[in-house]
């Protein structure tokens, strides 16, 4: 009888994307979906990127370096000056998207059975990635009462085991939308040389912060910076989530070798889509202005509205785009599927992601959802109003 891996059978399914065949049964009935599910932003990709496509003439489209092209390194060195991160042109890794990143970060400090230590709610494919290692997810919670900001150091360090690694943060936080303080960053630092840990610092939403605060990345602390892991992006920042060209960047000059066997094992990122990301260093600046302030608009439609219904909690988010609201139910899945499947507005719907599939800590989450705020600010205040009525009827 053939036989299938464990690893792959016990992988979890994306709560993002596994009520999709609900949504596709929506609209085959003639209904709107309003998309709320998934972080696909609406934003217009800069042209720079397109142009330096367009403009290519290899002649043949041949394997290039396994660390990524020179342009690209360079290109996001440069980026990196502007935020007063400096990186050496051996310290930069182009990868397949972030999410190649994470996996390779993951591989590179932890062994088979190994834990990673991290926040709850949390991104969700760190799961995938971590059943891909072989690594245990280890788990500490923060509270939609609290603005998913980190608990007191106790809370944090009881949750390390003699088998725990690293700390994995997402900042701005994907699914929370929080932005950690750099007093949050000092007690993950502190914490991380006392457990003598590394940080894999998940930070593709750097652009994304509002209400003026001033973000602080972990790469800023210079007491740390042998044990940072830098994870980063093209997709988000540039609205260019299918071109998947990530990085990982590290001081640390004994992780670089190993990075360098990782990218070598999949030969190359895609060299087409590196030429691309290269330009994009290019963006005017008015770009980032005018997509900051469309997403704190964006972000004030849903909190407001979020904040009127009836028996729904949740704290203002400050960065990324998204928000974990918990509702007024006791199953927040069954409610999504209402959703799709029991209930519209005028024949217009929304799709959620049911957060419990963000927490690693059985039954947590069961009454949330993830709300990614990425559509225009009409269609939001539509889907809102169909998220309160739904709960409505829901309820009864």
């Amino acid at each position: 009888m053939l036989k299938f891996s464990e690893r792959a059978i016990n992988m979890q399914s994306s709560p993002i994307r596994k009520l999709a065949p609900l949504a596709a049964a929506a609209k085959k009935k003639g209904k709107k979906v309003y998309h709320l599910n998934i972080g696909q932003p609406d934003i217009h990709t800069p042209k720079e990127f397109f142009d330096a496509v367009s403009n290519l003439d290899m002649g043949v489209l041949s394997y290039v370096d396994s660390q990524g092209i020179p342009e690209a390194i360079n290109s996001f060195r440069k980026y990196y000056t502007n935020w007063d991160i400096h990186f050496e042109e051996d310290e930069v890794y182009v990868t397949n998207g972030g999410s190649e990143a994470l996996l390779f970060a993951i591989l590179a400090v932890c062994d088979y059975g190994d834990d990673i230590l991290m926040p709850e709610p949390f991104y969700t494919n760190y799961n995938s990635f971590t059943s891909i290692a072989g690594v245990n997810i280890v788990s500490f919670p923060t509270k939609a009462e609290a603005g998913f900001h980190l608990p007191v150091k106790d809370i944090i360090t009881k949750s390390i085991t003699k088998k725990t690694r690293a700390i994995l943060l997402s900042n701005p936080g994907n699914p929370t939308g929080v932005v950690y303080t750099k007093e949050e960053l000092y007690l993950v630092a502190e914490i991380a040389k006392e457990y003598d840990l590394f940080i894999i610092a998940d930070e593709v939403y750097r652009e994304f912060v509002y209400d003026g605060l001033k973000y602080t990345s972990f790469m800023h602390l210079p007491e740390i910076k042998d044990r940072v892991i830098l994870i980063d992006s093209i997709s988000k920042r540039y609205s260019a989530c299918g071109a998947r060209i990530g990085l990982m960047a590290t001081k640390n000059r004994e992780l670089l070798p190993l990075f360098l066997k990782l990218c070598q094992s999949r030969l190359c990122a895609s060299a087409l889509d590196q030429i691309g990301a290269a330009a994009l260093i290019n963006t005017p600046k008015e770009y980032f202005a005018e997509v900051l302030e469309e997403y704190q608009a964006r972000r004030d439609v849903v909190y407001n509205a979020l904040s009127n219904m009836k028996g729904v909690i949740c704290q203002k988010p400050t960065g990324a785009f998204y928000v974990v609201a918990k509702l007024p139910v006791e199953n927040a899945e069954d409610y999504v599927k209402f959703l799709l499947t029991d209930f519209d507005v005028d024949n217009e719907t929304v799709m959620l992601a049911p957060a419990e599939g963000f927490y690693s800590t059985e039954g947590l989450g069961k009454d949330e959802v993830r709300i990614s705020y990425c559509l225009n600010c009409e269609d939001l205040k539509k889907a809102m109003n169909v998220i309160e009525k739904g709960l409505e009827a829901f309820n009864k």
